[in-house]
This record gives structure tokens, sequence and C-alpha cells, in this order.
């Protein structure tokens, strides 16, 4: 079963909710696997460690409504306790739309509402707002109850009580005001869990909270776990095994509009070509370095798996810490995450940048998404407005400027080193660092990586690519695109090792780069 918590609006409370639950039912001996609705990465990092086992992401416009049910019967019936916690306000999806929302995998998956309202400053409203949610749809909802948080007294709690009552909504319980629930966050949402130095103590409140506030003996059944898959194959080999949509032939217009949405109960709207027979699986697992540290940690889970088993052994490696590429490195993934506000230690660790330049001029695969793209830059500004040098390899600097946010369709505009012209992806943008190319004659002229294009965000050239460099502000779900990592794991089995010392020769500094295509 399990069900979804959901909220009129973000700021409610949801994760303060999910996380209040998954404490308790590790207070209480049991496993809970918490899942997150949409394309998010610091909400299931708080989660997961609460829980201790990874939080899937659910996100049926990246990855399909297949692999959103399989995702959540495969490892949600492997846990005492699941829980799905929503995103945004309820029927917030792609634009105005509710695709993609809470309420639409609420509806994909049949699971019933939590709906968490933040009530501080309302009593007899609330019973108009949540009719409201309750009867909005579609998708239709099954609202199995409230929570209301910032009750301020038990005079407003019998007040909100009593509207709800009024339109037969039940009560599950209230999140009263506490320290431990006042989450930190920054300008892309939390804090991370490693930079809470109380998350243990916290956990043990919200468990200690949840317990004396919540009504677990109406919420604890709605966190049962769904009937297991009935059959026995991991969502990771089932997407491996699974036909890929070819792609446009050379010279010819991609098939349908980019804008067209992925129909219902279909995978995405990606046409990608399936590997060739000249791209193989590794005949053994080859080392790919993953930054992984307090810059660089937006990332999916999947992407490990799928690297994994397609013949890759990712490798953590952090750049903050001025580590060298682990010996035999046949690759290097810089996913997201904060290196604006960690750019003077970056720039400080010359051994890691100048590795991961002659890393990218030997040829080695680099996948950069988002703020991984910032470290192959020329020049990266703090929030302060300082300069620092990066790696040097792509011919932009960085530095803070409007919010990006949404859903991207893309179409590939040049073949790279992981997508081929005209075929088409869809993608999530989220930043607030903004990209300036500087002056490199040579690029002006190169195409970009892809055309990108979402709702309110108009068709723009954006992204570099080469035969071994791929950098977007585009995040990727690899679970709705498996091929891009059979692509990568073929392009490191064509790449040589690096030398056995750990160190690259790097070039002069009058030597010629390796060509980039240049966008955004």
């Amino acid at each position: 079963m399990g069900c979804l918590i959901a909220a009129p609006c973000s700021g409610s409370g949801k994760t303060l909710l999910s996380l209040c639950l998954t404490a308790t039912a590790r207070q209480r001996g049991q496993s809970i696997q918490p899942f997150k609705v949409g394309p998010d990465y610091l909400d299931p990092q708080l989660l997961a460690a609460v829980a201790q086992r990874p939080c899937r992401n659910l996100d049926p416009l990246l990855c399909g409504d297949d692999w959103v049910r399989r995702c959540y019967q495969w490892h949600g019936s492997r846990a005492d306790r699941v829980l799905v916690e929503g995103v945004m306000g309820l029927f917030d999806g792609r634009g105005p739309s509710s695709d993609g929302s809470s309420a639409a995998v609420a509806a994909l998956l049949d699971l019933p509402v939590v709906l968490v309202v933040e009530a501080s400053r309302q009593a007899g409203s609330l019973a108009a707002l949540v009719r409201g949610f309750r009867d909005h749809g579609p998708p239709a909802v099954n609202l199995a109850g409230v929570v209301l948080n910032r009750v301020g007294s038990e005079r407003h709690r019998a007040l909100l009580a009593e509207a709800l009552e009024s339109i037969a909504v039940p009560l599950l319980g209230v999140l009263p005001h506490h320290s431990s629930l006042d989450l930190p966050s920054r300008h892309l949402g939390l804090l991370p869990p490693q930079e809470l130095d109380d998350l243990g103590e916290r956990q043990r409140l919200w468990a200690q909270l949840a317990e004396e506030h919540l009504d677990l003996a109406r919420l604890w059944p709605l966190l049962a776990p769904p009937t297991p898959p009935p059959q026995a194959i991991d969502p990771i080999h089932w997407l491996l095994a699974q036909p890929t949509s070819p792609a446009p032939e050379p010279g010819q217009p991609p098939q349908g509009p980019i804008q067209q949405p992925p129909q219902p109960t279909q995978r995405p709207s990606v046409q990608l070509q399936a590997p060739t027979a000249t791209e193989p699986r590794p005949s053994q697992p080859l080392p790919v370095a993953i930054a992984s540290d307090a810059a660089f940690h937006f990332r999916y889970p999947e992407a490990a798996e799928l690297l994994r088993a397609v013949g890759l052994e990712p490798q953590p490696w952090s750049p903050l810490a001025d580590e060298p590429l682990p010996p035999g490195c046949r690759g290097v993934l810089l996913p997201g995450g904060y290196p604006e506000l960690h750019a003077e230690t970056l720039a400080a660790s010359r051994r890691s940048l100048s590795q991961l330049a002659a890393a990218a001029a030997a040829g080695l695969p680099i996948v950069a998404e988002c703020g991984g793209l910032l470290l192959l830059g020329q020049q990266l500004e703090d929030a302060e407005g300082r300069s620092h040098a990066m790696a040097g390899v792509l011919p932009l600097t960085a530095r803070r400027g409007p919010l990006s946010l949404g859903y991207r369709q893309a179409e590939a505009t040049a073949d790279g080193l992981l997508v081929r012209r005209g075929e088409r992806l869809m993608g999530h943008e989220f930043h607030r660092w903004q990209l300036q190319p500087t002056s490199e004659p040579a690029l002006a002229s190169a195409a970009s990586l892809w055309q990108l294009e979402g709702w309110g965000s108009p068709r723009r050239a954006e992204g570099w690519t080469t035969a071994n460099i791929h950098a977007s502000w585009l995040h990727l779900h690899w679970a709705g695109c498996p091929v891009i990592p059979r692509r990568l794991a073929a392009a490191a089995g064509r790449s040589g090792p690096q030398p056995p010392n750990g160190a690259f020769c790097s070039p002069p500094n009058n030597a010629p780069r390796p060509p980039v295509s240049a966008g955004a």
C-alpha cells in the first residue's frame, strides 16, 4: 500500500512529516523505504540518512510510468514500511499542468494522500482549503487525512479539528512548534545531512514528537509496503533489457514535435539509438571516478547501479580534498552540487584540477552535469563575486544570476559522447549560477550539444560536447535513457587507462586543447 505525503505548497511541512515518520520507524526497529516525487536531490539525502537506505525518486516525466511502478513495487516491498514524499503543491507539475505532480504519482500508484497544511494563521478557512484539494482533480485524490503544521495551542488545534470535522476529513495529528523541526536551507534547498552535526539528536526528537503529536494508530497502517512484484527481476536489469526507440536517420527530422509530452503508461518521450556493435560492454569492470564530496553530491542512486550493470566500477573522488584521480581511471563523472560555495578551496586543489584537465586532453570520457560543468570552466565566481580559477577545459566563466528552473525537452544537435544528432530526451534544470562564454574564436562557430525548451523557457542552444566530453546544465535521470550509461561504458572501454602512478602528463600551457562544441 503506502501513502503519499503532499501539501498545498512548498514549505508546508512535507519533509518534516516524512522525517518524523521515518525516524519513528527506525526507533521502533522497523525498516522503511522512502521515495520522493520529482527531480529532487536534497530531501532524498535527508530521508536516506534517516532511513539508512537510498531514497528513490519517482518521476514519470523523466523516467516513464512503467519505471515508476516497478521502482516503487520492487524497493517498497523490501521494507517493513514505505512512504512517498510529494513535490511542491499537490497538483503542481510541469508548467501549469498536473503532469508529473504528486497527485499524478498518487493516482499512478493508487496511493492515499496525507495532506500537510501549514495552519499557523487560519481556523475555519482550513475547511475550504482542504476541501478544494480533496475535490479538485483530475487526477482524483484519495485523501486519507490531514496533518497540521505549526499549531500554536490546544485551543488552535480544537478550532482546526472542528473545521476538518465539518467536511468529514480525519485529523491525523499535528507538528508543533519545535526547534528540531527548523531545518536550515540555502539557495537550492535544505542543507544536506552531512552538514547537520546534530542529525542523530534530531532523529530522536522527531520520533518523540511523532509519538506524542501524530495519530500513529491511523497513520501506521498507511505505511504498509506494497506486495512484491510477480517477476523477480530488479528494475535496473529490467530497464537494460528493454528495447530502445530508434533515432531519426541522419538528415531526417525527428518524428513528432519535441514538446510532445509522454503518453500515460508509456516511457518518457525519448528517442535514442541503441548501442551499435562498436559499443561493446567492457569485459571486466573499469574504474570511473565520481566526484563525491560537499561540492558534488547531486546524483540519483540508480546512476551508480546502472554503471555497475554495464561493466563500470564507480569510485568516489574528492576534488575538494585535492585527491588524485583513482588509479587506472577510465572516465570521470562530475555531478551537480555546490561548487560555487567551495570555489576558493577547489581553486587551490591544483592536483585534482590539473589531472582533470589532463584527462580531458588524453581523451578520457568526462560527463559533467549542472554544478559539475563549473569545475571544467575557466573561472568560477563565488557568492561574494570573487573569481577563482578552475580546470580550464571549457571556455566559460560562471557567476550568480537569475534562477533557471523546470523540465526541459532536449534535442541533440551534434554527435558526442552520450547523445547523437536528432535524439530527443527529457531533463530538468535547476541552478542560480549562469555562464558567460570566454573569447575563444576557434570555438565560436562550433555547434552546441542540444536545443533546450520548456514551459516559460524559449528554445535555446545549450551545452558542450566532443567525442569524450558531455557538459550541460541539464540533469538527466538515466532510468529514462539507459543507453547513456551503455555509451559511457563503451567510451571507457575505448579510452586508455590512467598511468599506474595515478598521474597524467599535463600538456604545456600552449598545447592545443581537444576541440569543444560551445553552447549556453
